[in-house]
């Protein structure tokens, strides 16, 4: 399994794999509700402009010369504490038809060294807190709680 730093190119395979992402974390909050009833409604501009942000890169997954999901990730930092540079991957999804088969713990161990790479400390990912199968695959690959985000929509 690699990861290839995604270009122009595979904006199509980014926007189509978000989409399916996207649709499922509906489930989980009326804030995921989405604006697009369908994935051809959905801009490329969004993610041409991850391609252009310094702070994010989208890499496919690829495994076996097949492209099987993708991951957003972005670093930050926190100038004032001690573990103060990190990467977030905001986005991890595997293709349905790859799940189950260590590809997402594949991914994790490389976005580790990824950030190594980077001279990152820690990672950081957040997920539904009603998506249990996230939550256990994120405690699985040796994330550990450390804090839980509120949402509130403004009508």
């Amino acid at each position: 399994m690699k990861l290839v730093e995604a270009t122009d190119a595979d904006l199509e395979a980014l926007v189509d794999r978000w989409y399916d992402l996207a649709v499922a974390m509906e489930e989980y909050s009326q804030l995921n509700e989405l604006t697009s009833a369908d994935v051809d409604e959905v801009s490329e501009e969004v993610f041409r402009a991850h391609l252009e942000d310094e702070e994010i890169t989208d890499h496919l997954v690829v495994h076996d010369g097949e492209t099987i999901g993708f991951v957003t990730l972005r670093e930050g930092s926190h100038p004032s504490r001690q573990y103060s540079k990190y990467l977030r991957i905001v986005n991890l999804a595997i293709d349905e038809g790859h799940r189950n088969r260590g590809h997402g713990t594949a991914v994790v161990e490389r976005v580790k060294a990824l950030a190594r790479e980077r001279g990152c400390d820690h990672l950081k990912v957040s997920c539904e807190w009603e998506n249990e199968d996230a939550r256990r695959f994120y405690r699985a690959t040796d994330f550990r709680p450390k804090q839980v985000d509120y949402a509130q929509p403004l009508e």
